[in-house]
């Protein structure tokens, strides 16, 4: 039955769903990018618990990940619910760098040099709003306390409106690999009302660019959901982004999260919701199968060769606050404003305002504001969880055997929950094996939920935590 999940989507069999089929799961729910989640995490986890565990961490010699976080941006994207600082003065970027290099310098004295970092990504913000000399002193800075290994993943977020020649030049010489770029949509109604003008052919101009310098991988972020975004509207983006020919696209939903982010309040009323959003996203489940990418997964697409589904088929695809990554096994350190780092045992989180955090880094070198130790039940729902979400199969025996549990009595409530979830053909069970559906994969999301202990509580919270799942 495990086959099942390598079945292509049929677009046109999700799109027929019902509105009330709909409605029925496109509730709001965490994107799983750690189990437990971070509503979970405790403000009573400091430095100290950080640093032990960065011991254990290096005891293990485990691979590392290294995340930095670059919050600046000259101007804001209303749709953005990301930690970002809108800073027209780039002088902020002076002070800010020279905290995290003594963040970097601390952690680094953690980190052994037999440890391979197997994993580099600079996020943000916008990272190309640094100069290309910046850019240089932060990575040249890094790579003399930590040892890179010569596979690794290099790769940072850039924006096409402020990213120039001479930033990829220096990015490709330094050795980055990898660009994320951020598209959205390509409508100018759109972009006009989000506040991110983009022409598509700065964006194709600036891909070109990238390719002819030998980047390994250019993957491509769009939005669905957008204030005055219809199918038809939507479907031209994608057909322009289809001439560009990206190796990955992530093409998330619009997390409309005013109470949360208070700019995004001007977009009521011109929304795309229930079925018209949903018939958005239908779009580009047809556009990307029909060109030949495989879907990973919630919102993620990415070329049969590509690493991301080449780790999916061979069942050592990961998740992380990166998203989906080839590189399972890896700690993540992260460094700088608000930047989460993850291990086997733990999670952390930095400060989210920069003042607050370059204190911290001052007084303790690290700018830890919270975390979170696992359990045991934590470390076994992530498992579950992370192995759905990743591989869209769950092997219980593989379970049972690396926990030592019996499967079917540990989580008898969850199965009785999943026989709504089959009889509505989303998942297929059988003694050995939850295996999710194609249909299934569109609301992975919701089989998630099923595992996370934490979520009824979350629930009860007045105000959502979490984006609806579609």
């Amino acid at each position: 039955m495990s086959d099942s999940r390598h079945n292509s989507l049929d677009a046109r069999a999700v799109a027929a769903v019902s509105g009330e089929f709909l409605a029925k799961y496109n509730r709001p729910g965490p994107r799983y990018t750690s189990y437990p989640t971070a509503p979970v995490w405790k403000d009573d986890f400091g430095p100290d618990d950080l640093e032990q565990t960065f011991a254990a961490a290096d005891a293990a010699r485990t691979p590392v990940s290294l995340y930095m976080h670059i919050p600046f941006c000259e101007s804001l994207c209303l749709f953005c619910a990301c930690n970002v600082s809108i800073q027209k003065n780039k002088g902020v970027a002076v002070p800010y760098l020279a905290t995290l290099k003594n963040e970097i310098a601390h952690v680094g004295r953690f980190v052994s040099k037999q440890r391979p970092v197997v994993q580099f990504h600079w996020g943000g913000g916008t990272p190309t709003y640094l100069t290309p000399a910046q850019m240089d002193d932060l990575f040249e800075f890094t790579r003399e306390r930590f040892t890179f290994a010569a596979d690794a993943e290099i790769g940072i977020e850039v924006d096409p409106r402020v990213t120039t020649t001479e930033h990829l030049e220096t990015l490709r010489r330094l050795g980055f690999n990898r660009l994320s770029m951020g598209v959205q949509d390509f409508n100018p109604l759109v972009q006009e009302t989000v506040n991110r003008v983009q022409p598509y052919e700065m964006t194709r101009d600036l891909i070109a660019a990238a390719r002819a310098l030998g980047f390994d991988s250019i993957n491509v972020d769009l939005i669905y959901g957008l204030p005055y975004q219809t199918a038809d509207s939507f479907a031209d983006t994608l057909d322009k982004i289809l001439t560009i020919a990206p190796d990955r696209v992530a093409m998330f939903s619009y997390a409309h999260v005013p109470w949360l982010k208070k700019q995004q309040g001007s977009f009521q009323g011109h929304l795309p919701e229930g079925m018209e959003k949903f018939r958005i996203f239908c779009v580009g489940l047809e556009k990307f199968s029909g060109a030949g990418y495989e879907y990973i997964g919630m919102d993620h697409f990415a070329r049969p060769a590509d690493e991301l589904a080449v780790a999916q088929r061979n069942r050592t695809l990961h998740r992380n606050f990166q998203g989906y990554t080839t590189k399972a096994g890896a700690d993540l350190y992260g460094m700088g404003v608000s930047a989460i780092s993850g291990f086997d045992a733990a999670y952390a989180q930095s400060y989210r305002e920069v003042p607050a955090y370059s204190d911290a880094v001052v007084r303790r070198g690290i700018g830890t504001m919270r975390g979170y130790r696992m359990t045991e039940d934590d470390r076994l729902r992530r498992a579950v969880i992370s192995r759905l979400l990743c591989h869209t199969v769950i092997d219980k025996r593989e379970i049972g055997r690396e926990f030592g549990i019996s499967f079917d009595e540990y989580f008898a409530p969850e199965l009785r929950q999943l026989d709504e979830f089959r009889s509505d053909g989303l998942v297929e069970t059988s003694a050995t094996e939850i295996c999710v559906t194609p249909l299934g994969r569109v609301f992975i999301r919701n089989l998630g939920m099923i595992f996370d202990r934490y979520l009824r509580e979350q629930q009860m919270d007045a105000r959502p935590l979490f984006s609806k799942t579609l």
